[in-house]
Order: structure tokens, then sequence, then C-alpha cells
């Protein structure tokens, strides 16, 4: 697998990070500020795109800033254990950690919370 292409536009406050630079993918809103682009047939990541970057990624004073992925019930049965089953693993999850809220014994919420980039990548242009 090749490193990702990061690029930070720091107008829009939006990280776009690419996995396979110029490849048609299918964009997955996973929340308002999450957009997952995947190759269906292939079953992978193409790439993934942050807005609000700044306020989503550093920590607050209790942990990560956490968000749900509220667009997941949006998706077929289908699709949205794709787009599970592509986010749990890397390259997504080098920069996503996904967990879950059970606010009660049957209700569980799908969250995300944006991973810090190492140093090397912080510097993204």
């Amino acid at each position: 697998m090749t490193t990702p292409t990061l690029h930070y536009d720091e107008a829009s406050d939006t990280l776009h990070i690419s996995f396979a630079p110029g490849e048609h993918a299918t964009g997955i809103e996973l929340n308002e500020h999450i957009l997952l682009r995947i190759n269906t047939a292939e079953r992978r990541a193409v790439g993934l795109t942050i807005f609000e970057y700044s306020i989503l990624a550093p920590p607050t004073d209790l942990g990560p800033r956490s968000v749900p992925l509220s667009g997941l019930a949006q998706l077929s049965a289908e699709l949205r254990e794709l787009v599970l089953e592509i986010a749990l693993h890397p390259p997504v999850s080098d920069f996503l950690a996904l967990s879950a809220y059970a606010p009660s014994a049957v209700e569980t919420i799908p969250i995300t919370s944006v991973r810090p980039l190492p140093t090397a990548a912080g510097s993204a242009t």
C-alpha cells in the first residue's frame, strides 16, 4: 500500500486524504464533517475528507472529541456493513477511531474521533 497523500486547505479548514489519487470512488457521508470515498467493487478506501478539521482534531479536556456517524443510518444494510468494514481497518483507521455510544442496553450509536496526525504528516500542504 502507498503512503496517503494529505492536503490541508486552511481557508476552508478541510483535510483531504487520498489513498488512491485520481481513482473513481463513491462518496459516503459519514456525518456532516466526514466524507469517506470508497471503491465498492474492490471493497477499499480511496480517500477521506474531514471538514472543520481544526475543531474535530484537537482533544477536549476530557479526551478525543467524538462525533456520531449519523450518515450510516441512511445506508442500506449491505453498504453500511461495507463502510464499517473499511473504516475499521487501515488506512482509514489510521485517521479515524471508531467506537460506540450505548445510551441503553438496546441502543448503540456508532461514533468516531479524528486521530492526531503523525508529526511528519502534520505539515501536510
